[in-house]
């Protein structure tokens, strides 16, 4: 049970004085949009709505907060899968996306610092117009860089290049109690004591709040070019990916999707698909700064698909095609969504031999318990999106055969030795799993780690490891 305070008139008027009327919604006239995340399976609505223009407003807002015991939430632009973003016990939400200046291009040491309302979409257009390169590449473009930052997420170019963590360089943090600290800075190397930096990087904005980030660069790549590689099924798909990775030359990208998805992508853009006659593709993409570098490393690759039986090997060296195969493969998350009344994902990653094996599983739990089962993903990784769609389904049917498909497939993923989330967090919703997961021994030294910088428990309560109940 929680013991926090119902915001009063006086609260009210204190973050209109500090914030401005405009940058305050009071409960019933808060947007719906903020009571829910992107999947909308939970729903709760705030107290109250603060938009901060300042790092100055966030810790006087979390100093208040702190000394009353009210609950607050920060949010980005929503996009999360996971109820991380949703208001659990009401209080204050805190929208952070009008902090969203770019501060810095520091190209001597390939940096740039920025606030964390700034989009993804925004920060990559920015740093390729002066041919600098920020290599994570999530799915969701329209997602804040504070919201990455804070599920460490990673995306398709993460087999080569890595995730969020590998490119924070520094943060700035406003404490629950309102404090102001730095984590890393600038430098390159830094063996100076615990890396809090990076424990703040996946908390999930319960540990902190992220106003200003220092994120590492790299040059662009002059070139690229994909390629679309149809497989008679699944399996021989997927079983040259450990061989691919082991190639001289790692691919940028290597994705994974089976022929309904590509379908659906296709009804829902309106646009056609280069190839869709195949029942599994890769997609790979090579990047790098001359025509003979990527034309090597594509050659080797090709070889070896032919070799293990792929159909054929579509090359794609246009802006053109690129934009087809791409855009589709960017909307299947919308798609999956468009084609049914609800869905939920799991987000698990295992290692890339077992991949296929567990495709193979959701398979086999679409017929055991008949709900449809759609996924995707990032191959190189092991990192797969498995959709439960609820269709025409009666509440009690979805509710039973949701738990009962989620309970065996984060099951089969832990026997394969994988992990709960690979790039979506935990948030409220996958809490359970964690557990099943982690083993009550590291969620006990998560909870000491929480209990650290946030003693009186205000910041994103009830979200990641969480002892508490919900009301």
């Amino acid at each position: 049970m929680n013991d926090y305070a119902k915001l009063e008139a006086q609260d009210f008027a204190f973050f209109q004085q500090l914030c401005g009327p405009k940058r305050v919604t009071a409960g019933a006239d808060v947007n719906e949009d903020y009571c829910h995340d992107e999947l909308a399976g939970i729903h709760r609505r705030p107290e109250v709505l603060l938009v901060p223009s300042s790092t100055a407003e966030v810790s006087a807002i979390m100093r208040y907060a702190n000394e009353r015991r009210l609950p607050v939430t920060p949010r980005g632009q929503g996009t999360g899968l996971v109820g991380g973003a949703v208001p659990l016990y009401g209080g204050i939400l805190l929208d952070l996306s009008g902090m969203n200046k770019i501060l810095e291009l520091d190209e001597e040491n390939l940096t740039i610092t920025l606030e964390p309302g700034v989009l993804l979409m925004e920060l990559s257009q920015y740093v390729e117009e002066r041919k600098l390169f920020y290599p994570p590449d999530p799915g969701e473009k329209s997602a804040t860089i504070g919201g990455n930052i804070n599920t460490n997420a990673g995306g398709m170019r993460a087999v080569k290049y890595g995730v969020t963590r590998d490119y924070v360089r520094g943060l700035e943090v406003v404490l629950p109690d309102g404090r102001i600290t730095e984590f890393g800075g600038k430098v390159v190397k830094n063996s100076s004591g615990y890396s809090l930096k990076d424990l703040i990087v996946g908390s999930e904005g319960t540990l902190g709040i992220v106003t200003r980030a220092t994120l590492r660069l790299l040059p662009l790549p002059q070139r690229k070019l994909s390629l679309l590689i149809p497989f008679p099924s699944l399996d021989a798909a997927i079983g040259i990916v450990p061989r691919i990775i082991q190639s001289r030359t790692i691919p940028t990208a290597v994705e994974f999707m089976q022929r309904e998805v590509i379908l659906a992508a296709e009804q829902f853009l309106g646009r056609k698909f280069p190839d869709k006659s195949a029942d599994a593709y890769l997609l790979l993409t090579f990047d790098g700064n001359s025509k003979a570098e990527i034309d090597a490393a594509y050659r080797d690759v090709a070889a070896l698909c032919l070799a293990a039986g792929a159909i054929d090997v579509l090359i794609s060296n246009t802006d053109e095609r690129n934009e087809a195969i791409w855009s589709a493969r960017g909307a299947f998350l919308e798609a999956i969504k468009a084609s049914t009344s609800e869905m939920d994902e799991c987000d698990v990653v295992v290692p890339r031999r077992s991949v296929a094996d567990f495709i193979r599983f959701t398979h086999s739990l679409q017929q055991k318990h008949g709900l449809r089962i759609r996924s995707f993903g990032h191959a190189g990784d092991g990192n797969l999106h498995i959709y439960v769609l609820r269709d025409q389904l009666e509440q009690a049917a979805w509710d039973a055969g949701l738990k009962a498909v989620f309970t065996e497939l984060y099951d089969r993923a832990r026997q394969l030795g994988g992990k709960v989330s690979g790039e979506h967090g935990i948030g409220y919703v996958k809490q359970p799993y964690l557990r099943d997961s982690a083993g009550e021994l590291q969620l006990e030294l998560m909870r000491g780690i929480k209990q650290v910088f946030d003693p009186r428990n205000i910041l994103n309560p009830g979200k990641v490891c969480s002892a508490l109940a919900m009301d």
